[in-house]
């Protein structure tokens, strides 16, 4: 059977904070497992694709724990490695109204030490299609070259290139970013970028116009991420407002944009067109954003084709 999508990134330990508790005072919080493309690689199993995960762990629980965690969303794994830096941590609180703090515990990570040769066999054989952010390339600089070595193997073998650009802030400067992530747009043949770095990315001030950017380098499909406003995607030939699923009482806005990614592949895989891609993906972040953590509200294909129909009746 055909890897549908090949990913790889870091993947982290998670403390999240219980009940909805401000970091500041929580005494009591969650363990799980994070990441963008570990969330994307578990959104799609959920859906039902064939998916591998490519990264490297620590020999720690929290490494265990990432392992455990893909192979039991039926993430293939073998391409994971096993290293003696600390798997990375974040530690952080959730709330569907506020603004959620973030601690980062993954300077000189195991997930920071990934290099070309981890990825030296995630193409073979070739997957339908290829998922990268923009994190990877900002961990180190080794990270950084892994990334522009697979992403232009993808191009070369013909493998269609996804481009999620999840500017972090904290790992790197706009400055810093810029040309790395920019470079990394004209490899995508599908970009699903956030609104906001959507525009800092292209310099333009409306949607067209970004579109139009991304489609003149090398995209075939471009959606923008808009939040609770949907979604908005171009193909060239045309272009569509989303509209977003409604969610009455939103528990953790964190991993909604990797749940939107994934639904949309989802469709993509599905040979959807961008619409209909568009709105599997809002469906799956409105799905992903009604339960705490960045996993457990991903949903199944019966769920979303509920939500995506009415039948679902949770916060209605």
């Amino acid at each position: 059977m055909t890897i549908e999508v090949a990913t790889f990134g870091e993947a982290l330990g998670l403390m999240l904070a219980a009940d909805g508790q401000p970091l500041r005072t929580a005494r009591r919080f969650t363990r799980t497992v994070a990441g963008a493309e570990l969330n994307l690689a578990v959104g799609l199993a959920r859906l039902g694709h064939r998916v591998r995960w490519a990264g490297r762990v620590g020999d720690d629980p929290f490494g265990e724990d990432v392992v455990a965690t893909l192979r039991a969303a039926r993430v293939e794994v073998d391409a994971v490695r096993i290293d003696a830096a600390a798997t990375g941590l974040l530690v952080r609180d959730h709330d569907g109204e506020r603004r959620v703090r973030v601690l980062h515990h993954r300077a000189h990570s195991a997930g920071s030490r990934l290099a070309p040769e981890d990825l030296a066999a995630l193409l073979d054989p070739a997957p339908r299609a290829l998922h990268l952010t923009g994190i990877t390339p900002a961990l180190s600089t080794s990270a950084r070259e892994a990334t522009e070595t697979i992403a232009d193997a993808a191009v070369a073998a013909g493998v269609p290139v996804s481009f999620d650009p999840n500017m972090r802030p904290r790992l790197w400067s706009h400055e810093e970013a810029a040309p790395v992530l920019r470079a990394l747009a004209g490899r995508a043949t599908i970009v699903l970028a956030g609104e906001d770095e959507a525009a800092w990315l292209t310099g333009c001030d409306d949607l067209a116009a970004m579109g139009r950017w991304f489609l003149d380098r090398n995209a075939r499909v471009v959606a923008i991420k808009r939040g609770a406003r949907g979604a908005w995607v171009t193909d060239g030939a045309t272009a569509v407002d989303v509209a977003p699923v409604p969610v009455a009482f939103p528990r953790d806005l964190v991993g909604a944009g990797d749940a939107f990614d994934a639904g949309f592949l989802s469709g993509w895989l599905d040979g959807l067109g961008a619409a209909e891609s568009a709105a599997r993906g809002a469906a799956c972040g409105a799905a992903c954003v009604r339960v705490a953590g960045d996993l457990d509200g991903l949903p199944t294909r019966g769920e979303v084709d509920d939500l995506l129909a009415g039948r679902d009746e949770v916060d209605r």
